[in-house]
């Protein structure tokens, strides 16, 4: 299974295990909101852990798959829309402990988390205009500043989760051989307390943040589809998928 869950000491572990990099299927990124959201709403969970096995943590959506049909960006869309919203709103708190890669619907993942435990080799970045896409830089201004956000998104590059960290995004760095051990350890610590008091404090912090992270993440999505209609999209998909490479667009 894609996705694999495990529920402990009051800490229920979503596990991403999907090689080779945790990029996932329309039905896949359908599938996790509904997971998220019924941990959450268990009473013998008071907090949420996703972590992932493998080379890195998320490579965001199977491009295979809109390339060979750019009409499952429409469920695509609602599955990564709907799979963050879950996280954002999960009645507890949500931390992610990201190792190597977090692109693209890693970036969402993370973004709309409550806390950041990351490993030293993690790094965040947004390809999605390489890629033929949109949208992200809603969920990576919950990481980032946004002048940071903006030339990542331009550029393509990558963040490293030590610069995340010292911008304050990033709650801890560990050591790779140690994220699991020191998420856990510290999810223990939230799953010490009262579960009403965590979910109302959970409410109470959602409500004051500057920007809605979701209504903002779906405008963005507005332009994603917009993109996918463009020529250029497809070619760009077209060339990841037969080279692993951005398309030449130097020419044009």
């Amino acid at each position: 299974m894609p996705i694999r869950t495990d529920v402990s000491d009051n800490i229920a572990e979503v596990i991403l295990d999907h090689p080779p990099v945790n990029a996932f299927n329309s039905d896949v990124w359908n599938e996790i909101p509904e997971i998220i959201t019924a941990l959450g709403k268990r009473k013998d969970v008071k907090v949420v852990l996703i972590r992932a096995e493998g080379r890195g943590f998320c490579a965001g959506v199977d491009i295979k798959e809109l390339a060979d049909d750019s009409s499952a960006i429409v469920e695509v869309n609602k599955g990564n829309y709907e799979t963050f919203k879950a996280i954002h709103h999960c009645e507890v708190p949500v931390i992610c402990a990201p190792h190597g890669f977090v692109i693209g619907g890693g970036i969402g993942m993370c973004g709309a988390a409550d806390i950041i435990i990351a490993s030293d080799d993690c790094f965040f970045s947004l390809p999605e205009i390489d890629r033929g896409a949109m949208g992200g830089a809603s969920h990576m201004q919950r990481i980032l500043p946004l002048p940071k956000v903006r030339a990542a998104f331009f550029t393509g590059g990558k963040i490293p989760a030590s610069e995340a960290y010292r911008l304050g995004g990033i709650e801890k760095l560990v050591p790779r051989e140690k994220l699991h051990e020191e998420a856990r350890a510290y999810a223990q610590i939230i799953a010490s307390k009262s579960r009403d008091a965590l979910r109302i404090a959970k409410q109470a912090l959602n409500g004051i943040e500057p920007f809605d992270v979701d209504a903002c993440y779906r405008w963005e999505q507005g332009f994603t589809f917009e993109m996918y209609m463009h020529e250029d999209s497809q070619k760009s998909r077209d060339a990841f998928v037969e080279t692993g490479k951005s398309a030449n667009f130097e020419k044009s």
